[in-house]
């Protein structure tokens, strides 16, 4: 082999080397790609592997499952982390439910300053479970978009609605007061519109644009529903195995990601309603007896909705947050 050979040679079985000693992590995620909640993700893993000087891959799977089936490839090691919506969540955190309560907050400044004080709380359920949460975000408020006008809860008894598959106590909680639910992974919503299998979902604006479920489902209720937290999680056996000195800036870069996503996406939502009005959606505005009426509606079915799930005293804090904001800002 001539010397120059030799180097080319020397230098690609260096790079082979580099590249196997890459630590991959393997991230699931239901986001389509090209959409802001996949954006932020690229953008991270772009960032981890510049502050690693190539030592970490984060390794995106965007094709792996509804977000409960991500949930259970991470807890048996398929994958290393996820970023996960409420529908997701839940399943590792059920706690979360007591943040997620239909018409329980009145603004996004009250959910704020509540899940800002909740939120560690929140992690440490789930580092108990063997999964560390990197980063907190929001996803948006969900809102009802349905095949038929929706303005008043009656309306939405003549609907079946889709609820996450796995969250019983939600299809029950439904079902209790007299409506259909229907338990569904996300992956099939959009056939189940298109065959009448369910005829609304509560979903945030920017997902209902992203995975087009607007095309059917083309009425809107202007009503604050839900909010929807997200984040980005690791396994703690993933996470113990990079580098100690390295964890800090790798975390200190997703809570920028989950930041910049959390400030984003009340604009982004607003747009995303924007756009679907120029392509068929029709937007119902909800008067203000209607939203008492959802507001009553619903309030006595929230013990329903989280079962056991949510620990009273967890309850009694989110309680008393949510009281004190509205005392300082003196709202009822």
């Amino acid at each position: 082999m001539s010397r120059r050979l030799a180097c080319i040679a020397a230098v690609l079985l260096q790079l082979g080397a580099s590249a196997a000693a890459a630590d991959v992590i393997k991230l699931g995620t239901i986001a389509p790609k090209d959409s802001p909640y996949h954006d932020v993700i690229r953008d991270l893993g772009a960032a981890w592997a510049a502050l690693s000087g190539g030592a970490i891959e984060l390794r995106i799977y965007s094709n792996v499952g509804d977000e409960p089936d991500i949930v259970r490839k991470m807890l048996i090691g398929q994958l290393q982390a996820s970023a996960l919506s409420g529908g997701g969540l839940v399943e590792l955190i059920p706690e979360l439910r007591g943040l997620m309560l239909p018409m329980f907050f009145r603004s996004e400044e009250e959910r704020r300053y509540v899940a800002r004080q909740v939120h560690p709380l929140l992690a440490a359920f789930a580092l108990s479970r063997g999964i560390r949460v990197l980063c907190w975000t929001s996803t948006g408020w969900l809102a009802w978009f349905t095949k038929e006008p929706v303005v008043t809860p009656e309306d939405l008894r003549r609907l079946a609605i889709f609820v996450w598959g796995g969250e019983i106590g939600q299809v029950d909680a439904w079902r209790d007061a007299g409506y259909r639910a229907v338990p569904l992974p996300a992956t099939e919503i959009i056939t189940a519109l298109q065959s009448g299998l369910i005829g609304a979902l509560s979903v945030p604006p920017l997902a209902a644009l992203s995975f087009q479920w607007f095309g059917v489902a083309n009425h809107m209720t202007d009503l604050a529903w839900v909010p929807l937290d997200g984040a980005v999680l690791i396994s703690e056996k993933a996470w113990q195995g990079i580098d100690k000195a390295l964890r800090p800036k790798l975390e200190s870069t997703a809570v920028e990601a989950c930041a910049r996503l959390d400030g984003e996406v009340e604009t982004l939502n607003a747009k995303a309603i924007e756009i679907m009005k120029k392509h068929g959606l029709t937007v119902h505005p909800v008067p203000a007896e209607a939203a008492e009426a959802w507001e009553r509606t619903v309030a006595v079915h929230y013990p329903k909705i989280m079962g056991d799930t949510v620990p009273k005293a967890l309850l009694a804090t989110i309680e008393q947050l949510r009281h004190d904001y509205r005392a300082r800002h003196g709202t009822p």
